[in-house]
Order: structure tokens, then sequence, then C-alpha cells
């Protein structure tokens, strides 16, 4: 059961992502990635799992096996076990590849209330997270994650 929730939390920080400063173009590749980001982390603080999947393409996969499908489900029992959401996050690095394709090297810290005992949970995560653009939209096509200061799978 804690590897369902720890993978719940770290798939669950694929889109917990925030703003982490400004690029002075707005319209920038970079500045649209942090717009994606903004609106990740928004939607995950809102427990907004519909809103979060629209931030993943069709055709998601991760090393783990994870399709987009299998991120709805795990988005759905974690929103059930968790009854409010915070995160604290920094993002590292953003690469971007011409104008449409991206990778984010980030930490997210999460906490969340729960119906538990303790009624708290909190996990430290770093993630290296690809993007595409497509349509004009910036769209998750893969991830990797760990533990802070751990391997990335």
């Amino acid at each position: 059961m804690q590897a369902d929730n720890r993978q719940a939390w770290t798939l669950l920080a694929v889109a917990l992502l925030s703003v982490a400063g400004c690029s002075d173009e707005s319209s920038s590749p970079e500045a649209e990635v942090r717009a994606w980001l903004a609106a990740a982390e928004a939607a995950a603080e809102e427990r907004d799992r519909s809103a979060l999947l629209d931030l993943l393409a069709d055709s998601y996969a991760d090393g783990r096996g994870n399709d987009k499908e299998a991120i709805g489900n795990m988005l759905r029992v974690y929103f059930f076990r968790q009854q409010s959401v915070s995160l604290l996050t920094r993002v590292e690095e953003i690469r971007v590849h011409g104008d449409s394709a991206a990778e984010v090297d980030m930490f997210v810290g999460m906490a969340g209330t729960t119906n538990t005992a303790f009624g708290i949970r909190a996990d430290a995560y770093d993630f290296a997270l690809e993007l595409v653009k497509d349509d004009g939209d910036w769209l998750l096509i893969g991830a990797r994650w760990g533990e802070a200061g751990g391997e990335l799978h």
C-alpha cells in the first residue's frame, strides 16, 4: 500500500509544478512552459483531476510502465485519500529545444491532509519532465522521478 501511495504522490507531482521566476518575453517557449507549470500546480492544489489529465499527451508513457490512463487512475485514488494538497516547488532548469520540445528538472515537496490517524503526509521528489508543443499546447509526454537526492527512474 505504501508503494501505491508513493507512486500516486510522485505521479501527482509530475503535474504539480509551479513557476520559479518569470521570463521577460511572455510569448517565448520558456514562458509558455512556465505557464504550463503554473496551470498544473493550480489544478493539483484544487484537486482537479480532469484539468491535470488535459496537460498530458494521449501518448504519455514513462519508464515505470504508466500511460495516461494509469496516471488518471492513480490521481483518482490520490485525490480520494487527500483532503488537501500543498506544494513547495523549485524549477532547477528548463531546456527548450526549438519551439516545440522542452525538458524540465525540478524539485517538488508535497504535503497533504488526510483522514488518517496522523492527518498529514509529506514527501519530496526530484523530477525530469519531457514536454512537447502540439497544436499550440504544451503537453507532458514522459517523466522520470525519484526521492529527493536519489536516482531518477
